[in-house]
């Protein structure tokens, strides 16, 4: 795994080992990076379920102003550390600790401008996140949602969460689900 382009291209990030982690594979997130690329340029960009971090840093190389980067499991949290410091990003991203969200909970920060959410698959977290972000102050009507999630969800129920899906990008057995909070 690597950082694909930018200002940090090429360099080597380090995974979390095990299954619990599914790194999202160089060839998806070149493909979700080119169609957030207008986006990209001093944005604000929150990364939940961090695993690696790779996607967060990916952001920050393409020109992110910052990145927060949320994830609860131990080793996951130090290979992000490892990550941040090959890449130099240790002072331009913000990395928590914690249950994603109990994090959002507390959380008092203008609206981000993108927000990618990595959790586990069929696990139903992805409606209590829609839930939390829609109560905050951490989402507005410019903000760009994305959900990595397995290629059979059905976003659905984001709908009465105060989200549409505008976009869906599938690639074999997972797919990016492109969200924005609907206009009152």
């Amino acid at each position: 795994m690597r950082v694909i382009a930018g200002s940090r291209r090429s360099i080597r990030l380090i995974t979390v080992k095990g299954e619990q982690v599914r790194p999202t594979t160089d060839r998806i997130k070149e493909t979700l990076f080119n169609i957030l690329q207008p986006h990209l340029a001093g944005c604000s960009f929150l990364d939940l379920f961090s695993g690696s971090g790779a996607i967060g840093i990916e952001a920050l190389s393409r020109g992110a102003k910052e990145a927060m980067l949320i994830e609860r499991d131990r080793e996951a949290v130090s290979c992000i550390r490892t990550n941040l410091k090959a890449t130099r990003f240790e002072d331009t991203a913000v990395l928590k600790q914690g249950d994603v969200l109990a994090v959002l909970r507390m959380m008092r920060h203008a609206p981000f401008d993108i927000i990618f959410m990595d959790p586990p698959y069929r696990s139903g977290i992805e409606a209590q996140v829609l839930s939390a972000l829609n109560a905050s102050a951490l989402v507005d009507e410019h903000t760009i949602v994305i959900i990595e999630a397995s290629a059979d969800t059905d976003a659905g129920f984001a709908e009465e969460l105060g989200f549409s899906v505008y976009r869906e990008k599938k690639y074999g057995s997972n797919k990016h689900i492109f969200l924005e909070k609907r206009k009152a």
